[in-house]
């Protein structure tokens, strides 16, 4: 295996700052993926969870307070219905994961109680970051089983979910709990003991132990998901990001080395955050709220929401789409198609239609407020 050289400031143990962040990290998050729990043939492998278990709780003793997401449901489904594969259908994978959630959480409740931990399951969907409310009630759970001393295990709520509102694969779901409860570090384990610059299975190729930037990611080829799981590096490589918004570093690591990884986090691939932490609206913003409709905007416009960060005004917006009202989240397109930015509206999608490039000075008193607050505006 090869490892590429990749400058990083290190103190005089060697480690860089973010693997000093994720080792001395007060709150962690660790996402756990299918190929990690599960088997197409067997099922649940309940030895390998009880060394994440084991893994989990050393970190726990040492100190920290750690929220599981753990993958797996449908995978622990798979094996007791008769299925030969990971189903395509959203009926099927709803009812294997409706079959596999309680193994599942049977499984993580038998190895925490070796410990005597209490495991508590919460279900999420992509609704509960997307409404205001959900959210503040979701991390209000979170919050008070960690004060009762109890193990939170998140999971999607796949019985439920719909193809429309998933959250596609818990890497992101795991990015987004680590906002919502505040973590100093996310954990990412899986059956990849890193980040490579092409697929290791498939030839030569080269482990980046560090990356700071988006730079370090030059020449990185990232792959889907495998047989059991939906995520893939691709994946992982996005939820890096959306964590790095929230402030937080990230480890990749092999969940065969979860002890080495949430103890001195010298494995795997360490993900920087990024130096100035999203606020908590913007980042509500960009990644978690449902987007209720379309601005299209000119090249004007483009450069002062996109480039300049001033707020959206009626004169540069030429059309909508969609049906929303004033508080809603709606997408800022380019002439050229591309999504440049997301903002809060402040106005219905009716009231907005007779504004369309009219300077300020053209509409009424009560219509002279920015179309969108430069505070509520993120680029995308």
């Amino acid at each position: 295996m090869q490892v590429r050289s990749i400058s990083a400031e290190a103190d005089s143990s060697g480690l860089s700052e973010a693997r000093q962040a994720i080792a001395a990290a007060r709150r962690v998050v660790v996402k756990i993926g299918s190929s990690a729990l599960t088997s197409l043939k067997g099922g649940l492998d309940t030895a390998r969870l009880d060394r994440l278990a084991d893994a989990v709780e050393a970190r726990m003793r040492a100190g920290s307070d750690v929220v599981v997401v753990s993958s797996g449901a449908i995978g622990a489904g798979i094996a007791p219905l008769g299925l030969t594969s990971r189903p395509r259908d959203l009926a099927t994978k709803q009812a294997a994961a409706s079959v596999g959630q309680l193994a599942l959480a049977h499984a993580w409740g038998t190895s925490f109680a070796r410990y005597d931990r209490t495991v508590g399951q919460v279900l999420l969907s992509a609704d509960d970051f997307a409404r205001r409310e959900h959210h503040r009630n979701a991390q209000r759970t979170l919050d008070r089983l960690r004060s009762l001393g109890a193990v939170a295990v998140v999971n999607e709520n796949d019985t439920v979910a719909t193809e429309e509102i998933r959250f596609g694969d818990n890497d992101r779901l795991a990015a987004l709990v680590a906002h919502l409860v505040g973590a100093d570090a996310l954990v990412l384990l899986s059956d990849v003991d890193g980040l490579y610059d092409g697929d290791p299975r498939k030839g030569a190729a080269t482990l980046i132990p560090e990356v700071r930037s988006s730079a370090d990611l030059d020449g990185v080829i990232a792959g889907s998901g495998g047989a059991l799981g939906t995520g893939g590096m691709a994946s992982k490589l996005s939820a890096a990001r959306l964590a790095a918004d929230a402030g937080v570093p990230v480890l990749l690591a092999a969940a065969a080395s979860a002890a080495t990884a949430l103890s001195t986090g010298t494995v795997g691939t360490a993900f920087a955050a990024r130096p100035v932490r999203l606020s908590a609206r913007k980042f509500w913003v960009r990644h978690a709220a449902d987007s209720r409709g379309t601005l299209l905007i000119d090249d004007g416009a483009v450069q002062a929401v996109a480039h300049r960060r001033r707020s959206l005004l009626a004169a540069g917006i030429v059309g909508v789409r969609g049906r929303f009202y004033g508080g809603d989240v709606v997408d800022l397109v380019a002439p050229d198609g591309r999504v440049v930015a997301r903002g809060v509206v402040e106005y219905d999608s009716t009231e907005l239609a007779g504004m369309l490039g009219r300077s300020t000075a053209e509409l009424p008193d009560t219509m002279q407020r920015p179309v969108i607050h430069a505070d509520d505006l993120v680029k995308v």
